[in-house]
């Protein structure tokens, strides 16, 4: 496993930026609540508990009103309660959400690039790589995450968004038919950070070096944009593997909580 370089109060300094992007990120969505010390953003479109959740303020410290405040919002919108958040950024949370019956659901490793650390990792024969800009392709991308994902319905109207506000989407297209392979996405910048997230491939077209493909010429689009920290959470091992090809390393962990 590739290690950090970075120093103690670097990764302070990196955990609190993050922490910062994910709030200015539940800002952008079109429907956000403050709630005491927490953000909660949602999605009407999509129950999905990956797209909806709250972040802590930097060292908060959850008064039962607050937390109250949290399930009531996402309970109002038929939404499971849940966190998405840089625990060591707010190290007394945890503890008060547990005491309210919360629940860790897991603890992702967060991996980071800095420009000149990024590689190229070039597409495998027969896949061609492209910056997504039109409607269709952009619809043709969302379409494919979903069937990546094994999700019933695409939600392209976020996606839309996304490349609105200067997100980066990086569709994977087979030269010979045509069709969107697979995808990615770098998500508009707060603070030069921006994630590298929703990086999917169709599995008629896995384990061909398309998913490596993709985060490097996400993350190189990115740094070109003029974004100094590009950070991610694998699933598990074997994309964390693909990442670290591309340039990433362990840097931090991203706490996921919720209401059972």
């Amino acid at each position: 496993m590739t290690s950090s370089p970075l120093s103690d109060t670097s990764l302070d300094q990196l955990n609190r930026r993050i922490q910062a992007y994910l709030r200015a990120h539940a800002l952008r969505a079109a429907d956000h609540e403050r709630c005491g010390v927490f953000l909660a953003s949602f999605d009407a479109e999509d129950d999905n508990p990956y797209r909806n959740y709250a972040v802590p303020d930097d060292d908060a410290v959850p008064a039962a009103a607050d937390i109250d405040a949290l399930i009531s919002a996402f309970v109002r919108r038929r939404r499971k309660p849940r966190l998405e958040y840089i625990a060591k950024a707010a190290p007394q949370v945890e503890a008060a959400l547990i005491a309210c019956n919360f629940a860790i659901e897991k603890r992702y490793p967060i991996l980071a690039c800095t420009p000149g650390h990024e590689r190229d990792l070039a597409a495998p024969k027969g896949i061609l790589l492209s910056l997504a800009t039109s409607q269709d392709v952009i619809v043709a991308a969302a379409e494919a995450l979903a069937e990546a994902y094994g999700q019933a319905d695409a939600h392209p109207a976020s996606l839309v968004r996304m490349v609105a506000q200067g997100g980066v989407l990086v569709v994977a297209h087979d030269a010979a038919s045509g069709s969107v392979a697979g995808a990615g996405m770098a998500t508009p910048v707060h603070d030069s950070v921006s994630e590298v997230a929703g990086i999917g491939v169709k599995a008629a077209y896995r384990e061909r070096g398309i998913a490596g493909a993709l985060t490097a010429r996400i993350t190189r689009e990115a740094f070109a944009r003029g974004i100094g920290l590009a950070w991610l959470t694998p699933g598990d091992e074997a994309p964390e593997r693909v990442y670290v090809r591309a340039g990433f390393a362990r840097a931090s962990e991203q706490l996921h909580i919720s209401l059972p």
